[in-house]
Formats: C-alpha cells, structure tokens, sequence
C-alpha cells in the first residue's frame, strides 16, 4: 500500500469528502448532500468558510491520488491553561472497506503534530456513544473518555 497523504482539501475535494462523512452518519436528521458532481449550496458555503478561516482546516487523506480519509480541525483559545490553544477534532472518517489499514491513525498522527506545531495543549473530540468501534480506535492513540458530552439541536435541520 502506498503512503497516505494528508493535505487540506480543495473544492475538487468536496464531493468525495461528503461521500465519507454521509456514509458513516449517525444523524438525527436525514441529509441531502446533493449529488457526485456538485454538493448542495449549504456544503459549499459552509467549505468556503471553513477553509478561510486560519483557525480551521478541513483535511483529506488521500492513498493513490483518491480521497479515503477526513476530518475537520479547529483551533480554540480558551481561558483555561493560561490561555492555551485547544484543538478541535470533528467529522473524522476513514473509508470502510480501508479501515483497519493504519489510514485512520495516520490522519490522526498528522492532526497531532499539527496541533503541537501550532502549540496546542490539548486535541479533544467527540464520538457518539455508539461507535464502539471508533471508542477503541482513539483510545489506542492515546484519547481518554474523560468528558460527558451532550449536545442539544436547535430545529428540524441542525
């Protein structure tokens, strides 16, 4: 197997990027990512903003020049640990018929070194309580269950 690489995606990357996260959600709405060609117009604002915004980074992995891997990246300053830096990391998906290859993990690596780079104290995440599977995944790199998350959706289509 060749070398994963991680970079930032680009707007080409958009499609492959929704085709991960859509299939591995667990939502409590239904989404309509649009379609191969061209994702809906609320996913190409929502990429537009993120990849402005210098505290953000929306990541691909890619293996073979195909996109496989993804997560969303989030830099938070916070009033805790003297004003420390916080890295946020969300929407992270590895192609499932990849899993188990060591992809995941390496995404997970660069996004460390990234946080480290920029001098982050802590990476934190959430993970919904049934992905077991995922629970495991980053408890062998290294993440504690320390945190009770809840969340609460503002409308029909949070």
């Amino acid at each position: 197997m060749s070398e994963l690489v991680v970079r930032e995606a680009t707007r080409a990357d958009l499609p492959a990027v929704l085709a991960l996260v859509a299939a591995d959600a667990i939502r409590e709405v239904a989404e309509d990512v649009g379609h191969d060609a061209e994702p809906a117009p609320g996913y190409v604002a929502a990429y537009e903003e993120i990849t402005a915004d210098p505290n953000a980074l929306l990541l691909v992995g890619v293996l073979d020049g195909e996109v496989v891997a993804t997560c969303q990246v989030n830099f938070l300053r916070h009033l805790m640990y003297h004003g420390g830096l916080v890295g946020q990391v969300e929407s992270v998906r590895t192609a499932a018929e990849l899993r188990g290859r060591g992809i995941g993990a390496a995404l997970m690596e660069w996004v460390l070194a990234e946080c480290r780079r920029r001098g982050a104290v802590r990476l934190q995440l959430t993970s919904n309580a049934a992905r077991k599977d995922a629970h495991r995944f980053y408890e062998r790199l290294g993440f504690v269950a320390s945190h009770v998350g809840m969340k609460r959706y503002l409308g029909a289509d949070a």
